[in-house]
């Protein structure tokens, strides 16, 4: 007969599915929009290719180029994160399932779901390693176009003495 700590202990899983489904939800809009700045810039690096002023727009391509591949590796490893998610959500499920299962059956065999919850937590860890990685290229991106205006546009910049300042 289930007892009122074998449904607490059901809860426990559930917790962790909310949280990754939050993450998926956050990281699906992440996806969504890298993929519309890679598209985006593929668009702005295919009108420069066109124009005819190849010496003006030549560090412009290059800048883009740069920025293309930055917003295409983070695409690629937030569908990395996004599949993790999906597998940590999935046996997080399983984990809350066997408890149940195990307990209506009568059958004493508590590595199970641990197992399963571990499982389940070391792919939401994975995961969140990725989503830092990620967040490092996002980063990585801001960087190459600030040094590109500082570079180019210098004398256009507001007075940079407070330089630092937020």
């Amino acid at each position: 007969m289930p007892t009122l700590s074998d449904l607490t202990a059901m809860i426990t899983p559930v917790v962790l599915i909310l949280a990754t489904g939050q993450l998926i939800l956050t990281t699906s809009q992440r996806l969504a929009r890298s993929v519309e700045r890679a598209r985006k810039l593929s668009e702005q690096f295919e009108e420069l290719v066109l124009t005819k002023d190849h010496n003006e727009s030549a560090v412009k391509r290059e800048l883009i180029y740069k920025l293309l591949e930055r917003a295409a590796s983070r695409s690629r490893k937030l569908q990395q994160v996004m599949s993790l998610l999906y597998i940590a959500l999935s046996i997080f499920v399983a984990t809350t399932l066997s408890i149940g299962l195990l307990e209506v059956f009568g059958i004493l065999v508590v590595w199970i779901p641990v197992l399963l919850g571990l499982g389940g937590a070391g792919f939401l860890f994975y995961a969140t390693i990725l989503l830092i990685t990620e967040t490092r290229i996002a980063l990585g991106a801001i960087d190459i176009e600030m040094d590109y205006l500082v570079k180019n546009y210098s004398e256009d910049l507001p007075d940079t003495a407070t330089k630092g300042e937020v």
